[in-house]
């Protein structure tokens, strides 16, 4: 019998992010994926391990708890299941997961380098930085606390010769996250290369910050 709680809208989500990122060439083949939690169910919807995005349909999302258990699904779960919850039960604000294997700010997670605060929209959307996570192997437990830690209260995070994790309130967010983190670790690379980068000050990021969530938007 299908579960009452399972959305079809969800499932939809994590199918049509995963060839948008694609589409924005953040990833090749299978590589990366997506989760998204139902606040009001607290159920994940995430991809499906080894699957191509374009060959993704909705019955092939895999459903979990927060426990880490497999709630709906024929399929198995992308083996960073583990880093997808555990993310989202550290930080209630976040309900949209997205790991990409992109080219210019995985360049930092292979020397290790931060990403720093060079612009105003990587500031107010992501944090002050960005740092490389630990390195634990590929879908394990213990990379999935390596990079809860380094997140903190950031939203992305680097893991070292893999990858780049986003996080953001709803997919449309962590999407936008992808593309400043990838923007910034770009214009980074590039000004090096003109000269000396010009980090925004701690006093200005606080400034930024601020404005962007009490003020920025024609709601507040």
């Amino acid at each position: 019998m299908e579960d009452s709680r399972i959305k079809k809208s969800y499932k939809q989500m994590v199918v049509d992010a995963g060839n948008t990122m694609v589409a924005m060439g953040l990833t090749v083949g299978t590589w990366g994926n997506i989760s998204v939690r139902d606040t009001e169910t607290g159920l994940i919807y995430i991809k499906p391990s080894g699957m191509p995005y374009n060959q993704i349909q909705e019955d092939d999302i895999v459903v979990m708890n927060k426990n880490m258990e497999i709630v709906w699904g024929h399929r198995k779960p992308s083996i960073e299941y583990h880093f997808h919850i555990s993310i989202m039960n550290a930080r209630s604000d976040v309900n949209a997961v997205i790991h990409t294997h992109p080219v210019y700010s995985s360049a930092f997670g292979v020397t290790r380098q931060d990403i720093p605060g060079i612009s105003e929209d990587f500031v107010q959307l992501v944090g002050d930085k960005i740092i490389n996570a630990d390195y634990s192997l590929p879908g394990t437990p213990e990379l999935a606390g390596n990079v809860v830690k380094a997140l903190g209260d950031r939203n992305a995070v680097l893991v070292p010769n893999h990858g780049t994790i986003c996080v953001g309130t709803d997919i449309p967010m962590a999407l936008k996250v992808c593309h400043v983190v990838e923007k910034s670790a770009h214009t980074f690379i590039l000004a090096k290369i003109l000269g000396d980068p010009q980090v925004i000050s701690t006093e200005d990021m606080r400034a930024m910050q601020d404005f962007a969530r009490n003020h920025y938007g024609q709601d507040k």
